[in-house]
This record gives structure tokens, C-alpha cells and sequence, in this order.
């Protein structure tokens, strides 16, 4: 027990009785978890392409667990990349299936970065509807962004605000709100020294206070008939059952809902703290009791019926024509077909977004990106953009090729170098196994790597 604090210790001995043994050397297990990612194709064809073996996810169809046998790590494969999979505790991946996000709805992630939960709703609504990403951290909301673009999102904005702005701006706007909500972490102790060095009784208490204050204004955002799911990754009753309750007490248009039966998912604990009997129909997932490092859930419907004027996702257009007309003629050069135009607009910064939402909605929102970036228009000329490239397929680009995930190219490529090739002149989609990993540019008899730079400081980082 002397590797964790003494108070939290005791708390968990006292609650868990003894299951505590096994929840104490749980919190140390190894699992990684990946899931694979909808939008790059079917589970079955994806798992079977994957080089370590591995054990479903209970919970979540395309959620796997690895035992890594080699080392190669998932994190450095081409395929992370590429968008195929996105490294994620197993425990968190039911955060998606509880909210059960439709096509066609609009969504929201409160607190998004880095993304994994994000990326996650956007597979499930098959990047159709509305899709708005929240980090209220610029640098975060930055990190955020780069993974919405290598998971091939395109329905999705990403915002830089608190709540309460939100609040002000889209009272009432969206079906289904996520609220993952800032904790004291002890489900993260034994990766994340700062949470295990920080945590107190004193700071649980505060991370409590916080996280109430964080759903009375993400409430004012659900549409009557919507629904919002609160989670954290840690254990204590306070953040989790005594939030879930002080909330019901103070917004009685809100009720409780009961949680589906998923497997592994065990009812909460209102008597730790003796709040009102009905908030055990939220639910947690335990560390010692299957795949993952743990969760809190609760799941709240606001009450009433939808109102009848929903708004639609955006589909007219605000680009000069002359931009357009660059735009259409560029992108046809690069595209098989005719460029996306539904939705087009042009920021102040000369990037061309593909927005799923009306730029007189998010006016006085904060907004990182307003979309799909597909383009940027740059001394009269429009080059297709990264984001563009990672949520294509071969079929839609002009010219494509294709590498195996073992080709050493894959890595000139991600380190923006350069080969000969004597095809034709032009933007080339580089794929492995046939999934985007971004654009190239054949001019002469070279291949040059157009892959950003600033991923490319980034994957220099993670080596």
C-alpha cells in the first residue's frame, strides 16, 4: 500500500472490502487497448490485418485489447498514422456506446482532448450530422484537431471555450452532450505521477466542486428530450455518485436513466456517500473486474418533448467566386471527382473548411476550425490539405501509392523526405495498405513527402 496515498488507501479498503487486494494490484496492469476506427472499414477486416494477437473489448465491438508478444509498439505502426486504430483504455471506449450518438444529430464534446472519445463519436455517426469538439486549453485544443484529422473525421468543428460561453451561444442546441469531466485521475495512478503526487481528500473535494459547476452550465445545452453523459476516470464517491446527485437536486428537469446491460459494467454506490438511492442506476467500471483502468458513468435525460424547429446541418456557402472557382479547378486536379462544395467557406486566414454547422451559429464561439479543412488558398493558388488527404480513399484521389507497412519508404515519407519516381507530375495520396497517410508531390522524377511538418516534430517527439 505504500505506493499510493495512505487516505485514499484506507478509503478504498474500507469500500471494496476484499476485493480491495485485487483492485490494489490491478491498478498496475498493463492493458493496452486500441480501437479501431469505422470510418477505415469493417472490424473484422481491420482486426485481421493487425500484428498482435488480441482479446475483444466486452463492451465495444471495435475495441480490442493487445498482448504485445513483440516491439514493435501500436503507437509507432503505420497504421496509428493512418488512422486505423486509436490507442484507448478500454474502460473509456463505453463512453461512446452509452451516449449512442446517431447519424444526423448534433453532438457535443465538452472536454475533448486529446480526442479519443471525440474520434470515437464521430466513427459511430458515421461523420454525418454535427459533431462539436470542445477544449477549453488552446494547446490541447491543437493536439485535439490532429487527431480528429488523422482518424478521417469530417462533421466535426473544434471549439476553444469554457461552458458557460457555450452556454450563451447554443442554449438548447444539441441531442446528446459528453461531458468527461477534469478528476482527481486514481483511476491513471500508476501511469500519471502528477494526479498520484496532487491527490488528497482536500483536492478530490475541489475537482467535486469544479466538475458541479461544469454540468449547471453543459445542462443549459441539452435540447428538452436530449440526453448527457457524465464521466470521470476516477474512484472517488464525491466526484462521481455526490455530483450525480447534487445535479438531480438542482435541475429537476433532468432524470436519471438506466444504464443498458453492458457487460463488466457494475451499478454505482450511493450509499458510500448516502445519497438518494436512485443514483445507483449510473454505473462503474472496475479495474479488477475486466479490461481497463476504470470508469464512473451516469447517463441524464432532460425532460420534455424535442422542440420541432431542430436545426439542420449546414449545406449553402460562403466563398467569393473567384476563390471557388481556383478551389473547383485545384482540387479536380487532385480529386477523381468533382471537390466537396456543400458547406464550403472561407476563413479570414485564406483556409477553405468543409463546416457542418452555420457561421452565424458559432459567431461568438471561439473556433479553432470550422470543419473539414480540405484546402488553403496561398498567392493565388490552392493546395488540398493534409486533413483533405486523411479522409479520402485511393478511389477518390487522382493518383495514389499504395506501400506496405514494412517498405522503408513509409518511414522517408513521415520524416518529409523524397524518391525517384518518373510518373506523372502531380499531388500523389500516399496510402499504407491502401489507408491515406497524406499527399506527396511527383514533380520530374522525384516523390516528395508533403506530410506536416509539425506531425513530423511530433512522431520525432514520440521516438
Amino acid at each position: 500500500m505504500e505506493r499510493w496515498p495512505a487516505a485514499f488507501a484506507e478509503r478504498m479498503r474500507a469500500w471494496l472490502g476484499d476485493e480491495s487486494e485485487r483492485f490494489f494490484a490491478s491498478l498496475v496492469k498493463g492493458d493496452v487497448g486500441i480501437r479501431l476506427n469505422p470510418l477505415r472499414g469493417q472490424t473484422a477486416d481491420l482486426v485481421a490485418l493487425l500484428p498482435w494477437p488480441t482479446e475483444r473489448v466486452p463492451w465495444c465491438d471495435e475495441g480490442f485489447r493487445l498482448r504485445l508478444e513483440d516491439a514493435v509498439s501500436p503507437g509507432s505502426h503505420p497504421y496509428h498514422n493512418a488512422g486505423v486504430y486509436y490507442l484507448q483504455d478500454p474502460s473509456a471506449m463505453a463512453a461512446a456506446v452509452l451516449l449512442d450518438p446517431q447519424p444526423g444529430e448534433w453532438v457535443l464534446d465538452l472536454a475533448a482532448a486529446p480526442g479519443s472519445k471525440a474520434t470515437h463519436l464521430a466513427a459511430r455517426m458515421g461523420n454525418e450530422g454535427v459533431l462539436v469538439a470542445n477544449e477549453v486549453s488552446r494547446q490541447r485544443a491543437t493536439i485535439l484537431a490532429m487527431n480528429l484529422e488523422r482518424m478521417g473525421v469530417t462533421n466535426a468543428m473544434v471549439t476553444n471555450a469554457y461552458p458557460d460561453r457555450l452556454a450563451e451561444a447554443w442554449s438548447g442546441l444539441f441531442d446528446a452532450l459528453l461531458v468527461d469531466a477534469p478528476c482527481s485521475g486514481e483511476a491513471t495512478f500508476a501511469d500519471d505521477a502528477r494526479a498520484l503526487r496532487s491527490w488528497s481528500l482536500a483536492t478530490v473535494r475541489d475537482y467535486a466542486a469544479r466538475q458541479l459547476r461544469i454540468l449547471d452550465q453543459a445542462a443549459d445545452l441539452v435540447r428538452p428530450g436530449g440526453r448527457l453523459l457524465y464521466g470521470t476516470c476516477t474512484f472517488s464517491p464525491e466526484e462521481n455518485e455526490g455530483v450525480v446527485g447534487a445535479f438531480l437536486d438542482e435541475h429537476p428537469a433532468f432524470a436519471l436513466s438506466d444504464l443498458p446491460d453492458l457487460p463488466g459494467l457494475s451499478p454505482a454506490h450511493p450509499e458510500w456517500l448516502d445519497v438518494a438511492d436512485h443514483v445507483r442506476r449510473a454505473g462503474r467500471y472496475w479495474p479488477h473486474t475486466g479490461p481497463g483502468h476504470g470508469h464512473f458513468y451516469a447517463l441524464l435525460e432532460r425532460q420534455g418533448p424535442p422542440p420541432d424547429d431542430l436545426p439542420a446541418r449546414w449545406e449553402d456557402q460562403e466563398i467569393p467566386g473567384r476563390v471557388l472557382g481556383l478551389y473547383e479547378r485545384a482540387l479536380g486536379e487532385v480529386l477523381a471527382d468533382a471537390p466537396p462544395a456543400t458547406g464550403l467557406l472561407l476563413t479570414k486566414d485564406d483556409h477553405c473548411y468543409i463546416s457542418p454547422m452555420p457561421p452565424a451559429l458559432s459567431a461568438r464561439v471561439p473556433v479553432l476550425r470550422p470543419g473539414w479543412w480540405v484546402a488553403s488558398l496561398r498567392h493565388g493558388k490552392v493546395q488540398p490539405d493534409h486533413a483533405l488527404a486523411m479522409a479520402i480513399t485511393p478511389e477518390e484521389a487522382r493518383a495514389h501509392i499504395r506501400l506496405s507497412p514494412d517498405d522503408p519508404r513509409i518511414t522517408t515519407f513521415l520524416d518529409g523526405g523524397f524518391w525517384m519516381d518518373n510518373g506523372p507530375a502531380g499531388h500523389v495520396l500516399v496510402t499504407v495498405d491502401g489507408f491515406p497517410l497524406g499527399w506527396a508531390k511527383r514533380d520530374g522524377q522525384r516523390l516528395r513527402s508533403r506530410y506536416p511538418v509539425h506531425l513530423r516534430r511530433a512522431r520525432t517527439l514520440q521516438l
